[in-house]
């Protein structure tokens, strides 16, 4: 049985061998947290247009330029008029504090969504590492079951030289091998396509990458009446009323400007054979005769109502997101659960009292591989289940912003 024990750990060692090339450090979750926090081009982006908004509240507080103009009648000396005058434009019905109110909600929409891109970003680094660890077990179990499935058929082809079983079992078990190499190639595959999608997070390349496995344990339901009841702190919600404060401040600006604004001139005029000095005193105010601006104003209105009914959307969203997710969390950790404390011991104990009584010429091989075959389904099921507790956890910290504890091992 020497033989059998040393099988995984070849096996093993010749499907890691296309990532011992590009092998990088292990990687722990909060280290690549830290990564994509820190690197994510997503988020990056979102960072800089925040940044960007500090210039548009500073813009939004300008005052209109002043406006100067030199005016020349006539071009002889004696007759010539020359006029200078400064043209000073007085914004009324506050639009520069409206201006900088929308320019101060567009910052704080900015922040906002940025800071929801950091709970996402978080929750799929999450979700994503967490995915990884699942390949990675996919990948050592099949590396065992094509083991085992070697080791039946070299048990098979001994009985079959001793005369003690039929050619065909022989036949079976190559087959089975044959699959069982086939499911550590897909499992290789689907290990390498995990690391890819954790590193893309963070601008990473995924060949070879390594985790540190986390630590045992799966994450707590924590109680839906507390979800619940933090909705309005949720990431989705403060971005809902974050828009509906924007297209508000939107609508006063239209508002304000229904108030004409006055234009004060002052200057100068020469004129006359004694070029003579005179003061230029006018107001220019624009009459609201045609355009009073009314079709903005309600453009802009109809946009608060739908900021508004986006909300209320939002809320209904996150309820029900939020429950789903609170009961797959729960689903997925009771099926995990059961599955390891009652079917994969007995799924173990079956496969080996299996292999053990074939080689004994106790039973066929059809038990064997039908045991083999439960081992495995049973093991893909319970890593399923774990990888379906994870992605729940990280739906719920996504959309709460309240991050899921997970219990001790």
């Amino acid at each position: 049985m020497k033989s059998v024990f040393a099988l995984p750990a070849l096996c093993l060692a010749v499907l890691a061998m296309p990532f011992v090339a590009h092998a990088q450090a292990p990687v722990t979750l909060d280290a690549a947290i830290e990564r994509a926090l820190h690197a994510n081009p997503t988020l990056r982006a979102g960072v800089n247009e925040a940044a960007a908004q500090e210039g548009a509240v500073a813009q939004a507080g300008a005052l209109p330029n002043p406006e100067l103009s030199l005016l020349r009648e006539g071009q002889e000396r004696d007759t010539r008029t020359s006029t200078v005058t400064l043209s000073i434009p007085i914004e009324l019905g506050g639009k520069r504090a409206a201006r900088i109110d929308a320019a101060t909600q567009d910052r704080q929409l900015a922040l906002i969504e940025a800071d929801a891109l950091r709970v996402q970003l978080r929750a799929d680094t999450v979700a994503a590492f967490h995915d990884v660890h699942a390949a990675a077990e996919r990948l050592r179990m099949a590396g065992e079951m094509a083991a085992l499935a070697a080791s039946s058929t070299h048990a098979a082809a001994r009985r079959v030289e001793a005369g003690k079983v039929s050619p065909v079992d022989e036949t079976r078990a190559r087959v089975a091998e044959a699959n069982a190499r086939i499911d550590a190639m897909h499992a290789t595959r689907d290990l390498e396509t995990a690391r890819m999608r954790l590193a893309a997070l963070w601008g990473g390349d995924g060949a070879g990458l390594e985790i540190v496995a986390p630590a045992a344990g799966l994450p707590q339901a924590p109680p839906l009446d507390a979800l619940l009841a933090r909705l309005d702190a949720a990431p989705g919600m403060r971005l809902a009323r974050a828009q509906v404060a924007q297209r508000t401040a939107l609508a006063r600006v239209e508002q304000a400007r229904r108030t004409p604004d006055v234009n004060v001139i002052v200057g100068a005029r020469r004129e006359g054979p004694e070029q003579r000095n005179q003061a230029v005193l006018g107001v220019s105010v624009p009459l609201p005769l045609f355009d009073r601006n009314h079709g903005a104003v309600l453009a802009a209105l109809r946009r608060v109502g739908r900021a508004r009914d986006e909300q209320d959307a939002e809320s209904v969203r996150l309820r029900s997101a939020l429950t789903e997710a609170h009961a797959r969390l729960q689903t997925a950790r009771a099926e995990a659960q059961l599955i390891d404390a009652e079917i994969l011991p007995g799924a173990r104990s079956a496969a080996h009292a299996a292999q053990r009584g074939f080689e004994a010429g106790k039973f066929g091989f059809l038990d064997v591989l039908d045991a083999q075959r439960t081992l495995f389904q049973s093991h893909t099921q319970y890593l399923n289940a774990v990888a379906q507790c994870h992605r729940a956890a990280a739906d719920i910290a996504r959309l709460s912003g309240m991050p899921v504890d997970q219990e001790n091992p």
